[in-house]
């Protein structure tokens, strides 16, 4: 069986169906790892023979008609994520020796789950960028152009689901690290509620802002991933809440929505603005209410850099040697987060509340519960780009800035948020929408993604770009 454009649960049906075993799907997504390796650089490390054994395992429990709801699938975790007793070096050549002593437990949920993990995906350095570049591991390129940026910090995620290694993958997301490649590489991302997944054992920065969930190429397959890691022995809300939408999951005709272009000050593109309204048409015909509305802010980013590299610092500070043998793009942003005070981490921490507020206020005047933007005001850029260094008069050697407008405030209020693409931009570079909600409704903005999705129509693989690709150089 060629693995074609199957989705993640296409793949499992097979699996429980024994029209594949694991083993056989292990050794096709590997054949077809190597050549999206060589085409795009997705990969920090490759976990083929410790994925072998696991999935030989799960084909003897298949044979039982035992295993888990992933068992037997191939997936990727990020380079960030810790895997015991796998190098966990999070994009740096100063943590190449780091190996972890335990799992993290939304991984060690996948694993439980009978997830086969193939290898761990690429991030820029301690995932500070919005691009994945590193020192370390080079520079991964976009599967519908690979002169193009994939996104980041899950950059490596993002390639690899879009270019088919692997239906699914686990990223982070603190700033738009899982919807940023999501929205440049064509494909599914979805930031769950804070907490909603656990983290721990994991690196200690970003603890207040960063979520783990799916990139995947279909919603459903984004759903599957997150009902494993989601399920919490101790509080089921988030899976009682995800089962009760698969039984009923909501209309779309109905729905009310609140939609804005721009957040009133987010640059954006004229073909991303025109295909965004052709979206909000589509909601229309089939029968949602929309409603024209944002909550009246400035730009957070200035909140957003403060409170996430004071903590980076932070962090990294209380190490003997914090800025040696780092690349010039991490020492810059370490440097900002050294010069805020604790004053100002605080005012930002407290401007949290007032995001908070304004949704909230928002979704109740509007009497509704999702809001609809663009997920980013451009198509991916060149590799070469170069950010800009002011926001106003504050200057932020940081390029996380404007062109993030829109997945900052998610991060900062803990709200669910997905992204899924909505069409191609003037360079035939996808485009993508995002669906956000307040805390706790994961499952409600996977139904109204979902529904979207399928209003939409994507055909979600850049065939074309990444065959041509692929067949330039086979793997040696």
């Amino acid at each position: 069986m060629k693995l074609g454009n199957k989705t993640a649960v296409e793949l499992v049906a097979d699996l429980r169906a024994h029209r594949i075993s694991a083993k056989e799907l292990l050794e096709e997504t590997i054949q077809h790892a190597e050549h999206v390796a060589q085409a795009y650089n997705p990969f920090s490390i490759k976990l083929y023979e410790r994925a072998r054994k696991a999935a030989a395992h799960a084909d003897e429990l298949l044979a039982e008609g035992l295993g888990g709801p992933l068992c037997g699938l191939p997936i990727t975790i990020k380079d960030s994520q810790w895997l015991e007793g796998v190098s966990c070096s999070n994009g740096s050549r100063t943590q190449q020796d780091f190996v972890p002593h335990a799992t993290s437990a939304a991984v060690q949920r996948l694993e439980d789950a009978g997830a086969v993990i193939f290898a761990k995906t690429t991030c820029p350095e301690f995932c500070l960028t919005g691009t994945t570049s590193s020192q370390l591991y080079g520079t991964t390129s976009n599967p519908w152009n690979t002169e193009r940026t994939c996104g980041g910090s899950s950059g490596g995620a993002g390639a690899a689901v879009a270019a088919g290694a692997g239906t699914l993958s686990l990223g982070g997301d603190g700033g738009g690290s899982i919807r940023i490649p999501a929205a440049f590489c064509g494909i599914v991302g979805f930031k769950p509620s804070f907490k909603a997944v656990p983290r721990e054992p994991c690196f200690p920065s970003w603890s207040t802002i960063v979520s783990y969930g799916p990139m995947a190429r279909t919603v459903a397959d984004a759903r599957l991933m997150y009902s494993v890691v989601a399920a919490n022995n101790e509080d089921k809300a988030y899976l009682d809440d995800l089962s009760a939408h698969a039984l009923h999951p909501l209309a779309l005709a109905g729905q009310k929505i609140i939609i804005s272009e721009d957040l009133g000050f987010a640059p954006i593109d004229d073909d991303v603005r025109l295909t965004f309204r052709g979206i909000v048409r589509k909601l229309e015909e089939a029968g949602a209410e929309i409603v024209y509305d944002h909550p009246h802010l400035p730009s957070s980013v200035i909140a957003w850099a403060t409170s996430a590299h004071y903590d980076s610092w932070s962090f990294q500070k209380k190490k003997e040697s914090p800025l040696k043998g780092l690349e010039k793009g991490t020492l810059d942003t370490l440097h900002f987060g050294a010069s805020l005070t604790e004053d100002e981490f605080n005012a930002a921490e407290d401007h949290r509340e007032v995001i908070h507020t304004a949704y909230t206020a928002m979704f109740e005047r509007n009497a509704s519960s999702f809001f609809m933007t663009p997920a980013l005001g451009i198509e991916a850029f060149k590799h070469t780009r170069r950010y800009p260094k002011y926001v106003g008069s504050t200057k932020i050697t940081n390029p996380w800035l404007d062109w993030v407008s829109f997945l900052y405030d998610a991060n900062l209020t803990g709200m669910p948020a997905c992204v899924i693409p909505m069409g191609l931009g003037d360079e035939n570079l996808p485009l993508s929408v995002q669906i956000a909600a307040p805390v706790g409704s994961d499952a409600s903005v996977l139904d109204i993604a979902e529904q979207l999705e399928n209003i939409i129509g994507w055909d979600n693989s850049p065939k074309d770009s990444l065959n041509e690709k692929l067949t330039e150089q086979p793997p040696k």
